[in-house]
């Protein structure tokens, strides 16, 4: 027996696992970014919680700053809107830059709120709003690191995807480019400030 003929199935079948190899490697790495994107959303949704909360603690106070309120209002549930669409599929295109752009616009209406509130000694001395704002502080701190946790997932997954000879597995597979989720103005990056002290 020709040992050509053995050996062609050989390298056959190691090409096999080995292309089986490098998809279900992608295949785990992209679960586990959109698993670290499911942690973003619990820490988004109780965020989102606590600003009603918010809001409506700092209403008797700020009678006179409704436009401010409402503009809060309308930033959360932009931001709750486009958290559903990531969170149902963050490797859809777009879905990570749709929560980025809310993200943003509702940091900077928060941080306008908190700038107002400083003006009003009884919202600042108030227990409720002490409470909201401790929940509010901790939960901004646990956003921050799940949104790195993220990023560090789908570096990882991106860099695999793009390595040699994984790219040719990749694209034949179409695993697409996972996006990062980064927040553009750079006042935005800083955590919201909220401090009554």
């Amino acid at each position: 027996m020709d040992s050509g003929i053995i050996i062609t199935p050989i390298v056959i079948v190691i090409i096999v696992f080995y292309v089986v190899g490098i998809y279900n490697r992608l295949v785990a790495l992209k679960n586990r970014f959109k698993n670290a994107y499911a942690q973003i959303d619990v820490q988004l949704t109780r965020r989102y919680d606590l600003i009603p909360n918010l809001v409506e603690t700092a209403k008797g106070y700020m009678a006179h700053e409704k436009e401010t309120l409402e503009a809060v209002i309308q930033a959360r549930n932009q931001a709750v809107s486009a958290n559903k669409t990531a969170a149902m599929n963050p490797d859809a295109s777009g879905a990570i830059q749709g929560i980025a752009g809310a993200e943003t616009m509702l940091t900077g209406a928060l941080g306008k709120f908190f700038a107002l509130s400083e003006s009003y000694p009884d919202l600042k001395a108030n227990e409720t709003m002490n409470n909201v704002m401790e929940e509010l502080s901790t939960t901004e701190n646990k956003v921050a690191f799940s949104r790195q946790a993220y990023n560090d997932s789908v570096m990882t997954y991106n860099t695999y995807k793009e390595q040699f000879p994984n790219n040719l597995i990749s694209s034949k597979f179409d695993f697409k480019d996972a996006e990062l989720f980064e927040i553009e103005e750079a006042e935005a990056k800083k955590p919201v400030k909220v401090s009554f002290s």
